[in-house]
């Protein structure tokens, strides 16, 4: 079988930051930009806690789906199956640059966030009891100061 894209980046020098992973073009010629929001350093850094990035999916995609400003154009927010990130998923063609404010605002709101996690019920979600608030919120306050916040964060695949 033919290796497929993602699988062929670079993951050894692969760093924390924002790409863009695929562009995909709709049949009625929408645009979806799917973004790599690379949380941790793969193989080098350890992955995030499952329990931690179940919370940081329920509380991201309740936020970003929330937004007036972006709600329309969210297909998807979602965990990497290795831990070590999430995927993002925009209606349009868009670039990193365009996306760094949105989530800086994400990752401040999930590290600030106190109270009930949403849809996470027995009724709501799969796997209700699967969260731990602390740690996401440490993961994401973690990503927002050293990473979001760095302006020579890194928004290109290494090659």
């Amino acid at each position: 079988m033919k290796k497929i894209p993602s699988f062929t980046v670079d993951h050894i020098n692969l760093r924390r930051g924002i790409y863009v992973s695929r562009k995909d073009t709709t049949p009625s010629g929408d645009v979806i930009t799917t973004f790599d929001i690379r949380m941790t350093e793969p193989n080098r850094q350890a992955a995030i806690d499952g329990a931690a990035l179940h919370t940081i999916e329920h509380l991201a995609a309740t936020y970003l789906r929330n937004r007036a400003d972006i709600s329309a154009d969210v297909v998807y927010w979602g965990p990497m199956g290795c831990r070590t990130g999430n995927y993002l998923l925009l209606l349009g063609d868009r670039t990193p640059a365009d996306i760094i404010p949105l989530m800086r605002d994400t990752m401040e709101f999930i590290a600030n966030y106190e109270g009930d996690i949403p849809g996470a019920t027995p009724r709501d979600c799969g796997n209700y009891s699967y969260m731990d608030l602390p740690e996401a919120r440490r993961q994401a306050a973690l990503y927002l100061r050293e990473v979001l916040l760095d302006p020579d964060m890194p928004t290109e695949y290494p090659r």
